[in-house]
């Protein structure tokens, strides 16, 4: 009796008898062309060892993502910064706004150390608005026909302050940890401007089963999920100038423009000498190619007759 006359007498409700129910299966027992007989749980056998080992290898890739993604980080996503293309360059009033936010939050913190005052000239601010800016600044400096140190009012030449006299003391007040200095952060970093941005705006409440300990906070793109930095970025954080709302967005895409502008200030001027150099370039090319077409046509075009006769 086949499977199912058997399914169908017990959805009927009828007796089973005994031969139809302890009848064998059929044997999996199979002849190849030339008379040889193997059993079919041999390939069976050998489906279900390849469908265990892709699950085996599927799981242990997850588990390895996992923990990849635990120590390193997640992955930040691409951001479309206006100033990436081929011929665009920075937006001025956010450098502007982006260092407003650098002085007001980031600079009690974190030092610019290879910026000085002088490059937000003709930049950000004017000449007048960078000096009045250095001034309210003191600078050690000395020694002087005494041989003894002084304060004076800051300059143009003058780098940005830094927050703290050494590492040690920057370490002792942020609880062991060691602010970076900021001036190249956007090129220091793995997908640098796009990974600052995340960080900044990416503080998340721990998800359970995960437990920070006291003095860290939690956010998914540091490496570890554990960062030293608090939230910083908060809407309203700081009163822009030009009376743009200062979200938490804002402020974070204004501070890596600033940062990107510190860690790159050139590039304006190379994307401007680039495409200077590719007109030129063309202008060769063509000329070349006339002269080519010009001088060269004449002999390439030329027939030679061999007179065997004379």
């Amino acid at each position: 009796m086949s499977g199912g006359n058997i399914v169908r007498q017990l959805l009927r409700g009828s007796p089973l008898s005994q031969s139809s129910v302890l009848r064998p299966l059929p044997s999996l027992i199979l002849k190849d062309q030339d008379g040889y007989e193997f059993s079919g749980l041999q390939s069976m056998r050998g489906v279900l060892l390849l469908g265990a080992g892709v699950s085996g290898f599927l799981g242990f890739s997850t588990v390895a993502f996992a923990a990849d993604e635990a120590e390193h980080g997640l992955e930040a996503p691409n951001y479309p910064w206006p100033h990436k293309g081929i011929l665009s360059s920075y937006d001025h009033a956010s450098i502007r706004r982006g260092h407003q936010v650098y002085t007001q939050v980031c600079a009690s913190c974190h030092s610019m150390s290879l910026v000085s005052y002088r490059d937000l000239v003709g930049v950000a601010y004017t000449e007048e608005e960078v000096k009045a800016m250095a001034a309210e600044i003191e600078v050690v400096d000395g020694p002087n026909d005494e041989g003894e140190m002084f304060t004076r009012p800051g300059k143009l030449s003058d780098r940005f302050p830094q927050p703290y006299a050494n590492e040690q003391a920057a370490r002792f007040a942020n609880g062991g940890a060691y602010p970076p200095d900021l001036s190249l952060i956007t090129k220091a970093r793995h997908n640098g401007q796009n990974y600052v941005f995340t960080l900044l705006t990416g503080y998340r409440d721990p998800p359970a089963g995960v437990t920070i300990r006291e003095g860290l906070h939690y956010n998914p793109y540091f490496p570890g999920g554990a960062i030293a930095m608090p939230k910083m970025l908060n809407d309203g954080a700081v009163e822009y100038e030009d009376g743009t709302p200062a979200t938490e967005s804002q402020m974070g895409k204004d501070v890596i423009t600033f940062l990107a502008w510190a860690a790159e200030p050139e590039m304006e001027e190379r994307k401007l000498m680039g495409f200077k150099w590719i007109f030129v370039l063309s202008l060769a090319l063509l000329q070349a190619a006339y002269y080519r077409r010009l001088k060269w046509s004449v002999l390439k075009s030329r027939k030679l007759v061999l007179d065997v006769v004379n």
